[in-house]
C-alpha cells in the first residue's frame, strides 16, 4: 500500500462519463479510503444522466454534484490505474496510459440497453444492476488495488 502523504489515483473511463464512470467514481468515494483519489471522465462529455444520479441515490450515493468530462480536462493527473468500462474507453486508453496500468471490465451502458423499456421503474432496472455489478467489481480488482480501495 501507498504511504498517506501521497494518494492512490484511479481515474474510471467509459465513453461519454455520464453514466457508469460516475456510478465507479461515486462508489469510489463512498468507500471512503482517504488514500484514494478517484476520478472519472470520458472519451467525450455528455453531461450527467439523471438515471445514475437517481439509483445512486437510492443506496445514499450522492452524485448529483458531479461534472461531466473528458480525459483531456484530467491531463495534469498521473493516474496510477486507468480503469476502462467501455470498449471504446479502452481502445483509447491504451494508447494514452502512460505509466498506469490498464484495466478494463466491460459494463452495459444502461441508457442503452434501456431504450426499450417501457415504464420508468422497467428503465431504473437496468441502471441498478450495471450499478451493482460496478459495485462487485471493485470487489474483484487486481489486489494492490483492492488493498487501497478497502483500506480505510
Amino acid at each position: 500500500m501507498r504511504g498517506h502523504n501521497k494518494p492512490f489515483k484511479i481515474v474510471f473511463v467509459c465513453t461519454g462519463n455520464s453514466c457508469r464512470s460516475q456510478i465507479a467514481e461515486g462508489w469510489t468515494h463512498h468507500m471512503g479510503n482517504k488514500n484514494i483519489k478517484a476520478y472519472s471522465a470520458g472519451i467525450v462529455r455528455n453531461g450527467l444522466d439523471q438515471n445514475a444520479i437517481k439509483v445512486m441515490a437510492e443506496i445514499g450515493i450522492d452524485i448529483s454534484h458531479h461534472k461531466s468530462k473528458t480525459m483531456g480536462k484530467l491531463n495534469h493527473v498521473k493516474f496510477d490505474y486507468i480503469i476502462a468500462l467501455s470498449v471504446k474507453a479502452f481502445e483509447k486508453c491504451v494508447f494514452n496510459a502512460g505509466r498506469a496500468v490498464v484495466i478494463y471490465k466491460r459494463f452495459d451502458n444502461p441508457r442503452q440497453v434501456a431504450e426499450k423499456a417501457v415504464t420508468a421503474d422497467s428503465i431504473l432496472t437496468h441502471y441498478r444492476r450495471v450499478r451493482d455489478e460496478i459495485r462487485e467489481f471493485l470487489d474483484t480488482v487486481p489486489e494492490p488495488l483492492r488493498e487501497e480501495l478497502k483500506s480505510a
